[in-house]
């Protein structure tokens, strides 16, 4: 998420372009979640690039709320298909297996609806002034989310996302 990201609406007189202001900083915190069809969320926010080293973080603590294994769809980032990554699911492999998704398909993604949702929810009035206030807004989205798992189990209702719900036994 990025402090520039344009969202919203505003309106201009005829003939007359609007003036969005904007203090020019640019700041970003990226995140990343983990969404299930029974409505759970498990998300981190994080300032840092997204790196192997991040994943296997991510990995950790997702692998910390579970007693069964988690099957975890994944894009092809290389973070996800580094070395340390495989090193950790090797270590690990009655906690998470990574599932492939095909190269770009992003529509197959359950979690870019997430994103989306958060781009969309982020507030349109009040813009984070820095990266802190950023990072807080994102948290409160993925937090508010959590408790709301009737919205999370409708992001695998797309057309594209709901190859997930016929081939998960246990999604119903």
């Amino acid at each position: 998420m990025r402090s520039d990201q344009v969202t919203g609406r505003t309106w201009g007189e005829k003939g007359k372009t609007p003036v969005v202001r904007r203090t020019g900083n640019r700041f970003s915190v990226n995140a990343m979640s983990a969404i299930s069809t029974t409505g759970r969320m498990h998300f981190m926010v994080f300032t840092e690039s997204f790196t192997a080293e991040v994943m296997c973080r991510f990995l950790d603590r997702l692998a910390g709320h579970f007693d069964h294994k988690i099957h975890l769809v994944v894009d092809g980032h290389s973070a996800h298909r580094s070395r340390k990554v495989r090193d950790w699911l090797a270590a690990h492999p009655d906690a998470i297996e990574l599932h492939f998704l095909p190269p770009y398909p992003p529509e197959l993604n359950p979690d870019e609806l997430v994103n989306a949702d958060l781009k969309h929810s982020l507030p349109k009035q009040h813009r984070a002034r820095n990266q802190a206030e950023l990072a807080a807004e994102t948290r409160r989205f993925f937090r508010r989310r959590q408790r709301q798992p009737h919205i999370v189990r409708g992001y695998f209702g797309g057309p594209h996302v709901r190859y997930v719900l016929n081939e998960n036994p246990m999604s119903c």
